[in-house]
């Protein structure tokens, strides 16, 4: 049986109850938040601050979307619409909705993104799911659907992403990714050109979850060493990369939205 919790506060996910066994972290030791959702950004801005149709504007790390209430709409359904605070910050006009579905032992994370603005409306968008795993005991590995024999693996400086990627791949071995108590020591990890849909969380005898992130186009991990917890993190778009001149539209792989449309996309977690 699964059960989950959620509450206003950035709409967020806090509890994943499968069989009496608490899936998510507990939002206390080492990081303070569940499955916080990251947007208008995803990850720092370069000075914390960017450059929308030629005004400055600042935003913290992985935008203001996880810290305002979004109202409730319904069973673990709720809605962000844009207001004075949101303009200060990020001048377009939205409505943001995230929901959440159990079907058996899987949860369903879906987002709606719609403008509301005249203008087109350029934005980042991710998930940070953090689940209870004692990583650091290297018991565990990350593994891919898919080979994964051209991927690119982009890491961080002072929290904005290296220009190059890693050519070297030295974080897989036999499509897997080893965790251990070093793997974060230099932040997150960050995934792109990644030909699997699917990445399982596992031992070397049981499956712990699998994870589908199918929208999405780069796929991060992140910890803190000795933490019980591994973040795995669908992501659209990127902090800031270390050259970055600062102006949000040649930022990589925004959405694009026009006026009146709608984005929607979503992922998925089953576990065992």
């Amino acid at each position: 049986m699964l059960e989950i919790k959620t509450v206003k506060k950035g709409a967020e996910l806090i509890s994943v109850n499968f069989n009496g066994i608490e899936k998510l972290h507990d939002g206390q030791s080492f990081w303070n938040r569940h499955s916080p959702v990251l947007f208008p950004i995803v990850g720092k801005l370069k000075n914390g601050r960017t450059i929308i149709n030629g005004k400055k504007y600042e935003m913290d790390q992985h935008g203001f979307a996880r810290d305002i209430d979004f109202e409730e709409i319904g069973e673990n359904s709720y809605v962000l619409k844009s207001n004075k605070d949101t303009l200060s910050k990020f001048p377009f006009n939205f409505e943001f909705y995230i929901s959440y579905e159990v079907i058996e032992n899987k949860v369903i994370t879906k987002y709606k993104i719609v403008n509301k603005d005249e203008n087109e409306m350029l934005f980042g968008l991710g998930g940070h799911p953090a689940f209870a795993c004692e990583y650091s005991s290297g018991k565990y590995r990350l593994e891919f659907e898919q080979i994964e024999d051209n991927i690119e693996i982009y890491q961080l400086e002072d929290g904005l992403v290296k220009d190059e990627p890693e050519r070297t791949i030295k974080f897989i071995r036999e499509n897997r990714i080893f965790l251990d108590n070093k793997t974060f020591e230099k932040d997150a990890i960050i995934m792109k050109n990644l030909k699997s849909e699917k990445v399982f969380l596992r031992t070397e005898t049981k499956k712990v979850l699998t994870f589908n992130f199918k929208d999405f186009p780069y796929l991060a991990i992140w910890s803190k060493p000795d933490a019980s917890f591994i973040c795995i993190e669908p992501w659209f778009n990127t902090a800031d990369k270390v050259s970055s001149n600062g102006i949000f539209e040649e930022k990589e792989n925004l959405i694009k939205l026009k006026s009146n449309q709608e984005f929607k996309a979503e992922y998925s977690v089953e576990f065992f």
